[in-house]
Formats: structure tokens, sequence, C-alpha cells
């Protein structure tokens, strides 16, 4: 299934946190491979948004906040440098919205 394009990405999951550098699990240097940093999270946005249109989302698990989908798959970046990534969303149970998680590194099992 694929998701629907109206999925909320909060801006801040973008700027606060994604692109900024962080001691442990960061993703800010695994993304400036592609060209994304804070001064473009647009342009991070619209690459998610182009992503997710084009793969599959799976059922990843359920708990008492709703069911996480996972999307895998070739994130472009603004150099045309393209990643592999794993976004991670939520169907939550009292709201008919899905909401971006994470993003991370993809590693595909050999």
């Amino acid at each position: 299934m694929k998701l629907p394009p109206d999925v909320i990405i909060p801006r801040e999951k973008l700027t606060d946190y994604l692109l900024v550098f962080r001691l442990k699990s960061d993703k800010s240097q695994f993304l400036a491979q592609a060209g994304f940093t804070r001064s473009n999270p647009d342009a991070l946005e619209k690459a998610i948004r182009e992503m997710i249109a084009t793969h599959d989302a799976t059922l990843d698990r359920q708990d008492r906040y709703g069911n996480f989908y996972r999307v895998e798959g070739t994130l472009r970046g603004v150099n045309k440098r393209d990643i592999l990534v794993v976004t991670i969303w939520i169907l939550q149970i009292e709201k008919d919205a899905y909401r971006f998680v994470t993003l991370k590194p993809w590693r595909k099992k050999p």
C-alpha cells in the first residue's frame, strides 16, 4: 500500500532533529551526503514525499498508540546523490492521518 499524499511531516522533526548533529544516533551527517542541511529542510521534505509516493508502506508493528508503518527506498538528494533510507510513520488510533516519526539509513540485507 502507498501512504496518502497528505501525510504530516512536522517541520521540527526535520529542522530540530534530523538535520541537527547529535553525538548519539546522528542522522545529519548521513543526510548531508545527499546535500540535505538545516538550510534546506523543504528539500528534505519534498524528497521524503516523493519517495513515499513511489514505494510501498508495510505494517511494522502495533501498540497502544497506533499502527506503525515502514517505507524503505531511495531518497534523491539535492546534489543528485541517492541514499537508501527507512522512514517510519504512525497512524494514531484516534486520528485519521499518517504522521512522520523518523528516518534512518537503510541497510539492505545480503
